[in-house]
């Protein structure tokens, strides 16, 4: 095992996280603390999985106060993937591991307009009849929120239920 801490997560007593290091694969970090299960769920990873995981929620960050961790083995995510997990956790870090060592490294943005990756939760709303139109949402200038471009209907909370 591979003491992985970065300064961030050690405590007073000098132990940090310890966790197995993957050869390839993504480290999701900086993920707001709570939020990992959201994050898997979000990667569709749900019930049995034959990918390596590695989850760590609510660990002590001096910049965040508690953060989660998502590893997952020989995957990287797509940018559509990126950019749900962004929705839910506009701080998080992806990490692209190869042989052992981080090759990039960057931080999620918010797009300004998703599509085909949220639900609405108007049941009138064209994108949930049997047309062939994929949803689209403006992300509200606050960012804490996701306009149906279709029916003008918003989504402020409970976000990760909506997201596709």
């Amino acid at each position: 095992m591979k003491h992985l801490a970065s300064p961030d997560t050690n405590n007073e007593d000098g132990e940090g996280l310890l966790v197995r290091r993957i050869k390839n694969g993504t480290v999701i970090d900086h993920i707001d603390g709570g939020e990992a299960l959201n994050v898997v769920k979000i990667l569709g990873i749900v019930g049995t999985t034959t990918e390596a995981l590695t989850i760590a929620t609510n660990v002590p960050s001096k910049n965040m106060g508690m953060k989660d961790i998502v590893k997952i083995s020989d995957r990287e995510l797509s940018k559509e993937e990126v950019d749900r997990i962004a929705l839910i956790s506009p701080r998080a870090t992806i990490n692209i591991v190869r042989n052992y060592k981080v090759c990039e490294k960057k931080g999620v943005e918010i797009p300004t307009l998703i599509v085909g990756s949220v639900r609405c939760p108007n049941p009138g709303c064209i994108t949930r009849t049997n047309e062939p139109i994929r949803s689209r949402f403006a992300v509200l200038p606050d960012g804490k929120g996701l306009r149906c471009i279709y029916c003008d209907s918003v989504i402020t909370k409970d976000l990760t239920s909506f997201i596709i």
